[in-house]
C-alpha cells in the first residue's frame, strides 16, 4: 500500500493511493496516518479495503508529510563511503547518529525555506524508514519485522550551522522545512529489498546525486537494531539513513542552495518530491 496525508498544513487527512495513482480518502476509516495505524494488525485491516470503495479525492491537493506526529526523527550520517570521501571524512566504525527536530517536517512539495543567515544550505536525498512496532534491544535478524514502510526524504542541511558553529549536527539539520518526507509511505511488503533501491536528486534540472542503497555502509536492518540499543523506537518514528555522493559541500567549487533553486528528489517505487527554495524573512 501507499499511504499518504493530504490537505492544508495542520489539517491533513489520511489517504491511500490507488492503482491508477489517484488519492482515495481514508478519513472515515482512520483518523490519521500515525503510529497507531502502522501496527501490523492495523495495516492488515487496511489491506482488506478495496480502494475503489473509498471516496475519490478530486483535484490536486497539497501532500503533507506521510507520517503524522512522529515522536522521533532520527538520522544517520556518513552512511555511504563515497559520500564520506567527498566530505573529507572517514567511514565511521559505528553509525553516526543525530536527530532532526520534528518541527522541521514538511510536505514533499512544500517550499524549502532557507534561514535568514544561511550561506551553506545543502541537499541530501535519503531513504526513510518508518517504524511500525516498538523496538528495544532487538536482534538484527528481527529488525525488519519492526518496519512499517519506507519513504523518500530530503535531509536538508545548513553546513555552516552543522560544522562551523560547534556542538551537535542537529542545529544544522532542523530548520523549519528541512525535513520533506513523502509523498507517500510505501508499506514494507511492497519493498522486498531496501538495500536495492535507486535514489537520485536533480538541482535545476541537472542530476547531481545518483546512487543506490546497495552502497550503504550500514544496512536498514543493522541501523534499526543498532538504534534500539540506545533508545526505544516507537511506532511512527522516522529514520533517515544517509545520502550518496553529489551534495553541494562536496563539489569543487562548492555549490549551495539559493532562492529560486528547484529540486526534484526520488527513490524508485517510493515517489518523487518537487521543491522550490525561498528565503525565510522571519
Amino acid at each position: 500500500m501507499k499511504l499518504l496525508r493530504y490537505g492544508p498544513k495542520g489539517k491533513e487527512k489520511p489517504g491511500l493511493l490507488d492503482a491508477a495513482g489517484k488519492i482515495r480518502d481514508l478519513s472515515k476509516v482512520v483518523a490519521d496516518i500515525g503510529g497507531d495505524v502502522l501496527a501490523p494488525k492495523s495495516l492488515a485491516k487496511l489491506r482488506k479495503i478495496k480502494p475503489e470503495s473509498l471516496p475519490l479525492v478530486r483535484g490536486t491537493p497539497r501532500i503533507g508529510a506521510c507520517v503524522a506526529n512522529p515522536q522521533k526523527f532520527i538520522a544517520i550520517g556518513l552512511n555511504y563511503s563515497d559520500h564520506a570521501a567527498e566530505s573529507g571524512l572517514q567511514v565511521p566504525p559505528e553509525p553516526v547518529l543525530f536527530t532532526k527536530h520534528v518541527s522541521c517536517l514538511s510536505g514533499p512539495n512544500d517550499d524549502v525555506t532557507l534561514p535568514p543567515k544561511s550561506k551553506k544550505s545543502d541537499w541530501e536525498v535519503e531513504l526513510g524508514v518508518v517504524i511500525g512496532t516498538r523496538a528495544k534491544n532487538i536482534k538484527r535478524a528481527d529488525a525488519l519485522k519492526h518496519v512499517a514502510g519506507y519513504c523518500t526524504i530530503n535531509d536538508l542541511s545548513e553546513r555552516e550551522f552543522q560544522i562551523e558553529r560547534a556542538g551537535q549536527w542537529t542545529k544544522g539539520k532542523s530548520y523549519d522545512t528541512f525535513g520533506p518526507v513523502g509523498p507517500w509511505l510505501v508499506t514494507a511488503d511492497e519493498v522486498p529489498d531496501p538495500q536495492n533501491l535507486h535514489l537520485w536528486l536533480e538541482l535545476n534540472g541537472k542530476r547531481v546525486q545518483d546512487g543506490s542503497t546497495k552502497t550503504m555502509v550500514y544496512s536498514v536492518q543493522h541501523i534499526v537494531a543498532y538504534l534500539s540499543e540506545f533508545f526505544t523506537l516507537m511506532p511512527g518514528d522516522i529514520i533517515t539513513t544517509g545520502t550518496p555522493p553529489g551534495v553541494g559541500m562536496g563539489m569543487k567549487p562548492q555549490r549551495f542552495l539559493k532562492p529560486g533553486d528547484k529540486m526534484t528528489i526520488g527513490i524508485d517505487g517510493l515517489g518523487v518530491q518537487h521543491q522550490k527554495v525561498v528565503r525565510d524573512k522571519a
